[in-house]
């Protein structure tokens, strides 16, 4: 166990302010081996919170939290903030049901004032509180943490462009953990951050300002941007400060002498934004993160000594390497392939396709909008763009995969990972809506993978529509086990296809809760009911001959999908409602995620609550049948 004495008589930050600065050292020394030994045995994002352990210490000894506010751009740098602001005791319950969440959040504490998962939402979070701040007339601090490669999207420019317009006093630190902007650091640097966003450094501004007044116009102005220009080469500041932002740093992150001093001035500074740039590693003070901040990004549970993770089953592939697998096979066939990212390489598999194509794969950053649009580009001039993102991510671009793709019909192919449950990561990273909102949209084409083999074969039908955009979606995790075709043929657009054949309920399922359809068809047979299996493959095009069909052939239709309501059920409903179908006296359940957002836990607890399990698709088809779940045993079809 973790000798943490200082830390140990924090209970909240008011504990952290009552320090003297000398002791602050320990404090973080402390929590940095608080926030390993705690990752270790709950998995999670390690190397962000690392790199950020002196930032968190300084800010919440600066700071009056929570009547300041402190927001943090994607809270998986927050779990150094988790630890001094009351949850330490909980800590061990990070990612797990019932436990705490891996991100900010709102309802868990009031040191959340802004639920924060995705990139680059902290410094519009924050202006909105500094305008409800200004009216209302109170004198609190507003501060946003943004990093982690945050700064590549475009809505933290937005966020600035708008801050000086809005608001005198707000603080922006960027936490800068990758070099993309800071030259290296070092005593001087941190010195001129000192000196720069000190009283006499700004008294000397104000004086030179009122000297310059005296001048005529054209020189008032020369003088100006001479100032800045001048303390622009010495800082690197000059772009923030052309919006409108009073720029201090770079400054090292890990250097709580240098840090203490340059925040405590930033809140002092009253006339204008100001932007606060320090410089930190991730993964900071582990070893193993060091060397590899990347693999230490995101973790399983781990040994602290020798930094090893914990090795997965040994099963099946996930889905994201089979997708990669697959697209490098036919990327080797054709040359037109490329492929397109934002800022998920490896979380998508694309790092594999960049190994063997890399001047073929396009890593745009945090910058979903753009990705859409770069490959609607790309599709516009003749190329076969694959764009891999996310499904809650992929709702950031949503208005250019409507305006720049699908209104041109231009064939994008979008390679949806992370569709349905994510486990630990929760409601923020569940991928509950591209069926709705990708079905919604005219010539779409919207599949679904129930299995590794359907994944491949996905992706080459993928290839093959070259008139219109296209989607498939594929889960988290590993798939099902099932053989991979060494060639995988594209499959007929718009078919779906019977898996087993039955006569008293069809279970109609759409993408990977295909082995808990006949699991749950297994069950309906020991009640004397046989079912009906089929794989609908495709949400748009519908097949409307098997919807039919099934509706046409049995006494209860259950539509079943990892997605919210508004999406395949919603279409075939639709469906069967035009061609009259439901005027035979069909009975039909749509099983869709709850319409809730569902905190994390196991992902096998979370099928369970949502009724997507075998057991929940039982229940659903012996409702519609009107039987008792009790009393089915002995009933035959």
């Amino acid at each position: 166990m973790t000798h943490t004495p200082l830390l140990d008589k924090v209970d909240s930050p008011a504990d952290v302010r009552a320090l003297a600065q000398a002791d602050l050292h320990q404090l973080a020394a402390e929590l940095r081996a608080e926030t390993i030994e705690a990752v270790s045995q709950t998995g999670g994002h390690l190397g962000a919170g690392l790199g950020v352990v002196e930032l968190t210490v300084a800010l919440h000894h600066v700071f009056d939290t929570p009547k300041d506010i402190l927001i943090w751009d994607v809270g998986h740098q927050a779990y150094p903030h988790k630890i001094l602001t009351g949850r330490r005791s909980r800590i061990r319950t990070l990612r797990q049901g019932g436990g705490l969440s891996g991100f900010t959040k709102r309802a868990e504490s009031e040191y959340d004032p802004f639920g924060a998962a995705h990139a680059a939402t902290s410094i519009s979070a924050a202006l909105g509180f500094c305008v409800a701040r200004d009216r209302e007339g109170r004198d609190n601090s507003v501060v946003a943490v943004i990093g982690d490669g945050s700064m590549s999207a475009g809505m933290a420019y937005e966020a600035m462009n708008n801050a000086a317009e809005s608001t005198k006093q707000l603080t922006v630190v960027l936490n800068d953990n990758d070099m993309s902007i800071a030259p290296p650091v070092g005593g001087m640097s941190a010195y001129m951050a000192r000196l720069v966003s000190g009283g006499g450094y700004q008294q000397l501004r104000k004086v030179g300002k009122s000297m310059a007044r005296a001048f005529p116009k054209p020189l008032q102005e020369a003088a100006r941007k001479a100032e800045e220009f001048a303390r622009g080469m010495v800082t690197g500041g000059t772009f923030f400060e052309e919006l409108g932002f009073y720029y201090v740093g770079p400054i090292d992150g890990h250097d709580l002498d240098a840090l203490v001093p340059v925040l405590k001035n930033a809140r002092s500074i009253k006339d204008r934004p100001v932007l606060v740039h320090v410089v930190t590693q991730k993964g900071k003070g582990y070893a193993p993160a060091e060397k590899a901040a990347d693999k230490y990004h995101g973790v399983q549970k781990f040994n602290v000594v020798t930094g090893e993770q914990s090795k997965g089953s040994g099963g099946p592939p996930s889905y994201t390497k089979v997708f990669a697998a697959e697209l490098i096979k036919q990327a080797e066939k054709d040359d037109k392939i490329v492929a397109i990212t934002a800022a998920m390489d490896s979380g998508t598999g694309l790092d594999m396709f960049a190994k063997r194509f890399p001047d073929r794969m396009f890593d745009v950053g945090i910058a979903e909008q753009h990705a859409v649009t770069f490959a609607a580009g790309l599709a516009a001039d003749g190329m076969k763009p694959f764009a891999a993102i996310y499904s809650t991510f992929l709702q950031r671009g949503y208005d250019q995969v409507v305006h720049d793709v699908a209104i041109q019909r231009l064939p994008v192919r979008f390679a949806i990972d992370r569709a349905g449950l994510v486990g630990a990561d929760g409601p923020t990273h569940a991928g509950s809506f591209d069926v709705g909102y990708m079905g919604a949209l005219p010539g779409m084409v919207v599949m679904a993978a129930a299995d590794e083999a359907e994944l491949a074969r996905m992706v080459a039908t993928a290839v093959a529509i070259d008139d219109r955009p296209s989607a498939f979606r594929y889960p988290r995790g590993e798939g099902t086990g099932v053989a991979i075709p060494d060639v995988a043929e594209p499959l007929e657009i718009g078919k779906g296809r019977i898996v087993r054949e039955g006569n008293a309920v069809a279970i109609l399922s759409f993408g990977t809760r295909l082995a808990e359809s006949l699991r749950a068809a297994d069950l309906l047979a020991v009640r004397g009911y046989t079912a009906t299996v089929a794989d609908a493959r495709f949400a748009k095009p519908l097949d409307l001959d098997l919807v039919l069909r099934l509706a046409r052939e049995h006494e209860c239709l259950i539509t079943v999908e990892e997605g919210s309501v508004g999406g395949f059920g919603a279409f075939v409903l639709h469906a069967l409602a035009e061609h009259g179908a439901l005027d035979r006296g069909l009975k039909i359940r749509t099983l869709t995620l709850p319409d809730v957002f569902q905190d994390q836990d196991k992902p096998e607890a979370m099928y369970a609550q949502a009724g997507l399990d075998a057991d929940g698709i039982l229940r659903a088809a012996l409702s519609a049948l009107g039987v008792d779940n009790a009393s089915a045993a002995g009933r035959r079809a």
